[in-house]
């Protein structure tokens, strides 16, 4: 069994996650373990996979549309496990976006991780966007990482703004 580099609800645990590439000869992963499906994979066959015993995971990558989701049963209380949300380059914010859409716009209130370059570094600003578990990438302390949230105790912004009630 490999070391804990998955940080979720606080503790580290070991992911078991794998992430499913589709193919020419297999459009859908097997049922049999922890597979994170990509966006286009869910749109063509998300009533299959809501029906599976081992529910899967979506795979976001920075330029894949959330909204996309809201029509496809990724909220309901079944089928999903978690949305995974890829961080190519720490330096690319489009994860942090979409996950604001998750949470506010489409009230997603599943699992939401942070995965790739997930760094000690970010992993407070994307606990404040809304993930709740982080992938860490190899080489990166998760000692370290579980430190990093407690590393600032005052913010700038105490939540994102709210739209004003009309009347």
């Amino acid at each position: 069994m490999s070391d804990p580099t998955l940080i979720r609800n606080g503790e580290l645990q070991v992911d078991t996650w794998q992430r499913f590439t589709p193919s020419d000869d297999q459009a859908l992963p097997a049922d049999d373990g922890n597979w994170l499906v990509p966006l286009t994979v869910w749109l063509a066959s998300h009533a299959q996979l809501r029906t599976r015993q081992h529910p899967v995971g979506i795979f976001l990558e920075p330029a894949d549309e959330p909204l996309e989701l809201a029509d496809h049963g990724a909220f309901d209380a079944t089928g999903v496990a978690l949305i995974a949300i890829d961080f190519p380059q720490y330096t690319d914010g489009r994860g942090y976006s979409i996950a604001q859409i998750l949470r506010t716009r489409l009230k997603y209130t599943g699992e939401l991780r942070a995965v790739g370059d997930v760094m000690i570094d970010t992993i407070h600003y994307q606990a404040r966007c809304g993930f709740d578990s982080f992938l860490l990438k190899p080489g990166h302390r998760p000692e370290e990482a579980l430190a990093a949230f407690n590393a600032f105790t005052v913010h700038y912004q105490q939540t994102y703004p709210k739209p004003r009630q009309v009347a």
